[in-house]
């Protein structure tokens, strides 16, 4: 999971392929000229012939902009939610912080969220979840020879160690007694990692997978270990906005059952790992 400090959001008009999204400069939700639509299924949206997802970039493989398009694995997921009702999607790219209070589906901005977010009590309270579609377990990651093999070392060794600001992971590492430099993104954190700032980061084991497999990422860095923390992510609604996050669970189910989400799964992800399919899609 991720933030970013600062409110920057802007609209990434998308198409609904599910290999990416063209993106393209647009107006924000408040501009729309004719408010909130039902669709045929039922759902109510905030504009007309659109699903607009509200996400944070970037946080690959899950979503990121690759040769001008948003693309990813919550993306393609998204991509099916829209097909199904009728619509294509557009994505909003907000600050992180908003998706834990659910501030922009309460504003009207968006319709739902899709950032690879892990399902939590606390976030619980203020937003309704999907069914969880993925299981994500933490990667503890640093240099090739550095002799540390677990979060353990880290502690036991006063390594200097990152983390992704108010997410899960950097929660986890603070409970475990801690105290990390927090880094503004994703990509932040691995390359504090690259330049030397810390030389260890835990950070979400799927984001750590793309990146080694750049192979000069894979030659110098390596996980020390894999942290099972049970998380699982979902995708939120604003609360009780129940048909829409029913259509999000059939989409996420009818994907299991067709083979579409072991295919996106090995697409964006890597081969297919059962154990990473949440129990809505395993």
């Amino acid at each position: 999971m991720k933030t970013l400090p600062g409110r920057r959001t802007r609209i990434l008009a998308a198409t609904t392929a599910t290999a990416g999204l063209v993106l393209l400069t647009a107006c924000t939700s408040s501009d729309d000229g004719g408010g909130g639509s039902t669709t045929a299924g039922g759902v109510e949206l905030v504009k007309a012939g659109q699903l607009t997802t509200c996400t944070h970039l970037p946080y690959p493989p899950f979503q990121s902009e690759i040769d001008g398009k948003v693309q990813g694995f919550d993306v393609a997921l998204i991509d099916l939610v829209a097909e199904d009702l009728g619509v294509r999607q557009e994505i909003l790219d907000t600050p992180f912080e908003n998706f834990k209070t659910g501030a922009f589906l309460n504003a009207g901005e968006c319709d739902l969220a899709a950032a690879g977010m892990t399902i939590t009590e606390e976030r619980k309270k203020n937003v309704d979840f999907s069914d969880p579609y993925f299981n994500a377990t933490q990667a503890v990651l640093v240099d090739r020879g550095s002799g540390v093999t677990s979060l353990a070392d880290v502690k036991s060794q006063g390594v200097k160690l990152g983390a992704q600001a108010q997410t899960t992971g950097e929660d986890h590492v603070k409970e475990e007694g801690l105290d990390p430099v927090s880094f503004e993104s994703s990509d932040a954190v691995l390359n504090g990692l690259r330049t030397g700032q810390v030389k260890a980061v835990v950070i979400d084991y799927p984001v750590v997978q793309g990146w080694l497999k750049d192979k000069a990422n894979a030659d110098a860095f390596e996980v020390a270990e894999q942290i099972d923390t049970g998380e699982e992510y979902g995708v939120t609604v604003k609360k009780g906005n129940t048909a829409l996050r029913e259509a999000v669970n059939k989409a996420l189910a009818d994907a299991e059952a067709d083979g579409t989400y072991k295919k996106l799964y090995e697409q964006w992800i890597g081969p297919y790992d059962e154990s990473a399919a949440s129990p809505a899609a395993s």
